[in-house]
């Protein structure tokens, strides 16, 4: 990965422990200038390698509460400190300098960020994920797709806006 490269991430999970619970959707937006990738890691597919390999040579890896609960639990759950090996910064911080309180969605209503998926939370992911393994629902996992993609995506207005 090319050097000035920030990394937006942002995990789905089916509870807010990682002991007994687990990931679901990895979510990484990968960008240098104009360009751009983004990459999801589904279920089985989450493993500490394919964290690494994603984020291998980026400067930033940014999050919204990531030091509270995306890191710790990838921790937890895969053995890797990312907060040790890249340089983090957790866009809730900022948004609290800023007088900005609440989720990430409270966040990005209270500064005009849109959502195609307005009414999504995290007891809805869960609630979708379970669909799909129960049933083999695809919709619902394009659903819990779509969730994270525009939370990890909206990190980086939110990113834009603030700093």
């Amino acid at each position: 990965m090319p050097p000035g490269t920030e990394a937006y991430l942002d995990i789905e999970t089916t509870g807010l422990a990682p002991s007994g619970c687990e990931m679901t959707v990895i979510g990484i937006h990968l960008c240098r200038g104009e360009a751009t990738e983004f990459v999801q890691l589904v279920g089985g597919d989450i493993t500490a390698a394919g964290i690494l390999a994603l984020l291998e040579g980026a400067d930033v890896l940014y999050t919204y509460n990531g030091s509270r609960f995306d890191l710790p639990f990838i921790q937890a759950r895969l053995g890797i400190n990312l907060a040790e090996l890249f340089h983090h910064r957790d866009l809730m911080y900022d948004c609290w300098r800023n007088n900005l309180y609440g989720g990430l969605k409270a966040v990005e209503q209270q500064l005009g960020i849109g959502r195609k998926l307005p009414d999504m939370n995290g007891w809805e992911a869960v609630k979708l994920w379970w669909k799909y393994v129960d049933s083999f629902d695809l919709d619902a996992l394009d659903r819990l797709l779509e969730y994270n993609r525009e939370d990890v995506i909206n990190m980086k207005t939110l990113r834009e806006i603030l700093l």
